[in-house]
């Protein structure tokens, strides 16, 4: 069996305090607290991954890993000597995982840009699904800046098996299940975290969801809206530590067999954008800092959409 990615498991970030941290991520954001180790904490969605976000507490925030998922110890294996032999940065050779991250078996590595990356197999999962819509289910996708779309594309294709789903004239966009993309490369100034994408249950759960985080002092800085590529339904925020933090739901779901990817010109001339409904057409200068990775002290006119994509985005 070809050693590749099966799945995409959650996201890992550098937060200056911990407690806030977990405390907004379980409190407001929807997720739940599973287990710590030290200075790092676990959350887990509604769904089976045994946690979808991890939380260290560092001196300045910022992503320290997108994990994925592997389907044996041998794909494991597989991709390790295959990351070395790409030249990716690899650590350690793949080895047995604390168990308060779910246990498993895995490695760390980085993409020749240099975003950080684990993959891991074997991994605890949770016997119950918590029947919650206005909670995030999973981790729906990672959205990564990166100054050199085409090879950081082609490195998720040919070394973790990754699929085209759509290009457009700035972003990518690769799936490794039937979702439409588990990852996008965004145009921009080097490797950074644009946004990471929760998935709710439903459009419902979406709405409550946006209400929880509007009720404790959280604006939609852009949506609720349809993107172009994914067709899923999306409302943007900018949480405390200043991520991009996204609900999602609807995604679309790639029949292999019929699927052609759309290109570049086909996503300019899409009737429709960058929202399909065409009513999220502005976002917030907020969310347009936050994704290049910074927030301005300053904050003026609000850019038509049409030029944040341009600049972030590229749906």
């Amino acid at each position: 069996m070809e050693a590749k990615v099966t799945g995409l498991r959650g996201v890992e970030l550098g937060v200056k305090d911990i407690k806030a941290a977990v405390a907004f991520y379980s409190n407001v954001w929807g997720l739940e607290q599973v287990s710590a180790d030290a200075d790092t904490a676990y959350l887990r969605g509604t769904g089976t991954e045994h946690h979808v976000l991890t939380l260290r507490e560092r001196p300045h925030p910022g992503l320290l890993a997108v994990h994925f998922a592997a389907p044996s110890r041998n794909a494991v294996r597989g991709l390790y000597a295959k990351a070395k032999s790409f030249g990716a940065k690899v650590g350690d050779e793949p080895r047995e995982l604390p168990r308060a991250a779910g246990a498993g078996f895995g490695f760390s590595f980085e993409t020749p840009e240099g975003h950080p990356l684990t993959i891991s197999s074997g991994v605890n999962s949770h016997a119950n699904v918590i029947n919650d819509r206005s909670r995030p289910a999973k981790l729906s996708h990672v959205v990564l800046n990166s100054a050199q779309v085409a090879p950081q594309t082609e490195f998720f294709i040919d070394l973790l098996g990754f699929r085209l789903s759509d290009a457009t004239h700035i972003m990518n966009f690769v799936r490794c299940s039937a979702d439409h993309h588990s990852i996008a490369l965004a145009r921009g100034s080097g490797p950074s975290l644009n946004h990471m994408a929760y998935e709710m249950k439903n459009f419902d759960g979406l709405m409550h969801g946006s209400g929880r985080m509007k009720q404790n002092g959280f604006d939609i800085e852009w949506g609720i809206g349809r993107h172009g590529p994914g067709d899923n339904i999306f409302a943007y925020f900018v949480e405390p530590n200043g991520f991009v933090a996204e609900y999602t739901t609807e995604i679309q779901q790639i029949d292999e067999i019929n699927y052609v990817p759309g290109t570049p010109d086909y996503w300019a001339n899409f009737p429709a954008r960058p929202c399909r409904w065409n009513m999220a057409t502005r976002a917030s200068n907020r969310v347009r800092a936050a994704m290049a990775g910074q927030l301005p002290e300053g904050e003026g006119e609000t850019p038509r959409c049409e030029t944040v994509m341009a600049k972030t985005l590229g749906h």
